[in-house]
């Protein structure tokens, strides 16, 4: 079995705090994806880049206190990549991946446009660069990709649906964009393959109850290649301790690394 987990810390620091590598180390997790670390390569204390024996590897931003992606795995990988060779986007840490043998598993961190619209610009330039390297991706290797994508899909991934079609995260544009990976690229949406049922999120604003009342967005996801998606048994949202404004997005494989 292959046990993945993804989490968006919201700052690895604060999640720390909360308890997040206190519950990682009883996960039996093979691999855990983490986002918006917050933090940079001097920030990493022994117990950030070594929890439970772990091994680690992550792409801090260039600007302090911002994005940040990685993984820990208690395998040692064949290779870790940092980055997808784009400039723009590399310099804000939003991409590691690991290879196992012609496994690939990446944590991603897709920007956010919710804050101006030159944020959406560059988050709509993250996405056009963004799907050449995926579908090359996919041609050479498996690919498990975990991570914040910043975007919910369909109307059964996000609890206010009517009220959100012209806000980032929900623009036709971003939905189109993660239809194109599924349904031509030929990605799988690993999550919404095991679990067809609604009101099923993965992140809550902070303002007025939405983490209560569960006014939710699914914008987590592990996406992956058919023949592991195929090979994916059970999946779960771990709500029950709030470590960040997102819920870390656990997946069961029966998969063999080695």
């Amino acid at each position: 079995m292959l046990r993945i987990i993804s989490a968006n810390l919201n700052g690895i620091r604060s999640a720390a705090k909360k308890g997040f590598f206190d519950w990682f180390g009883k996960q039996q997790a093979d691999i855990v994806c983490v986002q918006e670390l917050k933090a940079q390569q001097g920030d990493m204390t022994p117990d950030f880049l070594a929890p439970h024996g772990y091994f680690s590897c992550f792409q801090h931003a260039l600007k302090k206190g911002y994005s940040g992606a990685g993984l820990y795995m208690r395998h040692e990988p064949d290779d870790c990549i940092i980055g997808f060779g784009n400039p723009e986007f590399d310099a804000e840490g939003r991409y590691v991946e690991i290879r196992y043998g012609k496994l690939s598993v990446v944590s991603v961190y897709a920007p956010s446009g919710s804050s101006s619209d030159e944020r959406q610009q560059a988050k709509y330039r993250f996405m056009e660069a963004f799907m050449p390297h995926l579908t090359a991706l996919k041609q050479q290797r498996e690919v498990i990709l975990c991570g914040d994508i910043n975007i919910a899909h369909k109307e059964i991934d996000i609890k206010n649906w009517k009220g959100n079609l012209k806000n980032s995260g929900f623009l036709p544009e971003e939905r189109a964009w993660l239809t194109q990976l599924f349904d031509e690229v030929g990605y799988v949406d690993v999550f919404r393959k095991l679990d067809p049922r609604a009101d099923q999120y993965t992140w809550w604003s902070n303002r007025g109850q939405a983490y209560a009342k569960n006014v939710g967005w699914r914008i987590d996801y592990q996406i992956a290649t058919p023949a592991i998606a195929a090979q994916a048994t059970r999946t779960s949202i771990f709500k029950d301790i709030k470590f960040s404004d997102h819920a870390p997005l656990t997946i069961d494989y029966a998969y063999a690394l080695r």
